[in-house]
């Protein structure tokens, strides 16, 4: 009898569930879609009904695609988009309102209102290691309770449950209504502004003064542990539930980052570095985020420097959909290998404010530069290569925090197919950029954790071991060149600044 982990990976725009053999290679992989919601500009929706219900189909599809049944599932890891926030009632197991999605700008005066209350935008970041920002998702649960019928007062009586994705599915697979266990992870729980990260705990005064009961929370469990079993009815009826970490934490264990010092890039709807400081939690003076990157069991935590950028992938598919420039992805790298550079324009992608090192929600999106000689390739090009430069301005806000200069940086991702990208982020940031044989580790770090925890392998130089490199790319760039660029871009990012006021919201 074959034995796999499986994987359910819930992202922004998919869920995907894939099963891993013992040497950590893919298997079987099923995937779907869901629908993308925008009541009106800044808000960004999720049904978690129709979520909950490709997480059943695509589970299916791996299952038949890989030959497999739930006998020969070992173990379930779950990994999800963070931020994305569910109220959902116990009672009915029916969410009163869709999840508002981590790029949702609605809460922008709920956060102005706490930071007014003293201390402005870093309110609660001793305690949380994060900003005052519409990104994270206790804001959003007050923004539901304030906003949907009836719904404090459902909250006050106990009623309403809330919790990320992962606390979402979690309850669901194992029983909803029908004695559903109601838990989420360090490393999520770190996202939500209410977790003090020392002593992963919830802060009840955060709470009280965001307007949120605590009978709404999910108990805090680590990231690598028997959780419970599928219910016994669902389809995968009684195989453990033994890992979850938010998204970019799992791509992070599934590029063996274990060790201080070490960091990855990953490049998906937004894009999201992490780098490993081991035991300590470093508070970050530059913009970043201190967050929880994994804990395994009854071990110590292992805390992380994270920057968060909100539009990377995303503009691709923007001008996929909404500019009808080119008709898939992948086409964008040859219309940008048409031309040299970018022709002096540069996109700044600030469609929901600027996260990480700049935090500034009044930002929205730019193209400067323009001139009569600006074509279609320039664009193309000016569009892949913001990626590049904003992960520039997170990688310069780490080493000053960190002390310590990176000297790679390993990428994973849907967009590090793009061999041109590619390049020009080693050169842009004068460091060799390495993608593993394995370039989506999300769903590959969730079953790591999961099988960590069935024994399935037997630790964390187990899992090293089976990491290989695919490609590198070396710096090729001018120094000169590198710099003026930079600085171009830089410019071109103060223009995106001070544009929504009582005129724009």
């Amino acid at each position: 009898m074959s034995q796999y982990v499986a994987a359910i990976d819930q992202g922004t725009t998919s869920t995907r569930c894939m099963l891993f053999d013992h040497d950590g290679a893919v298997v079987s992989v099923g995937q779907k879609e869901h629908e993308q919601i925008f009541p009106r500009a800044g808000w960004v929706e999720h049904d978690p009904m129709e979520i909950w219900t490709n997480t059943r189909e695509v589970v299916g599809q791996a299952l038949a695609r890989g030959n497999a049944s739930n006998s020969d599932i070992v173990a379930v890891g779950i990994t999800n988009q963070r931020e994305t926030t569910v109220v959902w009632d116990r009672t009915t197991g029916r969410p009163v309102y869709n999840a508002i999605v981590w790029q949702d700008t609605r809460t922008t005066a709920i956060v102005e209102q706490l930071g007014a209350l003293g201390g402005g935008a870093d309110r609660y970041k001793d305690k949380v290691g994060l900003p005052l920002a519409t990104y994270f998702a206790g804001p959003k649960v007050r923004w539901i309770l304030d906003n949907v019928d009836g719904a404090r007062e459902a909250a006050e009586r106990g009623d309403l449950l809330m919790g990320t994705i992962d606390s979402w599915l979690i309850w669901n697979m194992t029983g909803g209504t029908d004695g559903g266990l109601h838990l989420t992870d360090v490393s999520n729980a770190s996202r939500t502004m209410l977790m003090d990260y020392r002593t992963l705990a919830w802060d009840a005064a955060i709470a009280e003064e965001m307007g949120i009961p605590m009978s709404m929370l999910p108990e805090i469990r680590s990231n690598s542990e028997e959780y419970g079993v599928g219910r016994k009815s669902g389809f995968l009826a009684g195989v453990p539930i033994a890992g979850s970490l938010g998204d970019q934490q799992a791509a992070t264990f599934g590029q063996v980052c274990f060790t201080k010092g070490m960091a990855k890039n990953t490049y998906g709807t937004g894009n999201f570095m992490l780098l490993n400081t081991g035991e300590e939690a470093v508070p970050s003076k530059n913009g970043l985020l201190t967050t929880l990157c994994y804990q395994l069991g009854d071990a110590k935590p292992v805390y992380a420097l994270e920057g968060s950028i909100a539009v990377t992938g995303s503009l691709v598919q923007w001008v996929r959909d909404n500019l009808k420039m080119i008709s898939s992805a992948p086409e964008i790298e040859d219309l940008a290998r048409e031309v040299d550079d970018n022709g002096g324009s540069y996109f700044v992608p600030a469609f929901s404010g600027l996260f990480a090192p700049h935090w500034r929600s009044d930002a929205r999106g730019a193209v400067v530069g323009l001139t009569r000689f600006v074509n279609r390739g320039h664009l193309a090009r000016a569009v892949l290569e913001a990626t590049a430069y904003q992960t520039r301005e997170v990688l310069d806000a780490m080493n000053a925090d960190s002390g310590v200069d990176l000297t790679e940086l390993r990428v994973d991702g849907g967009m590090v197919g793009n061999e041109l990208l590619m390049q020009f982020q080693a050169d842009i940031l004068d460091v060799p950029v390495i993608r593993p044989k394995i370039a989506e580790t999300t769903a590959l770090g969730a079953a790591y954790a999961a099988g960590l925890a069935v024994g399935f392998w037997s630790d964390l130089d187990e899992l090293t071991a089976k990491w290989a490199e695919d490609k590198r790319w070396e710096p090729q760039m001018a120094t000169e060149d590198r710099e003026r660029y930079y600085r171009n871009w830089q410019k071109a990012v103060t223009k995106s600044l001070d544009w929504v006021d009582e005129d724009v919201s």
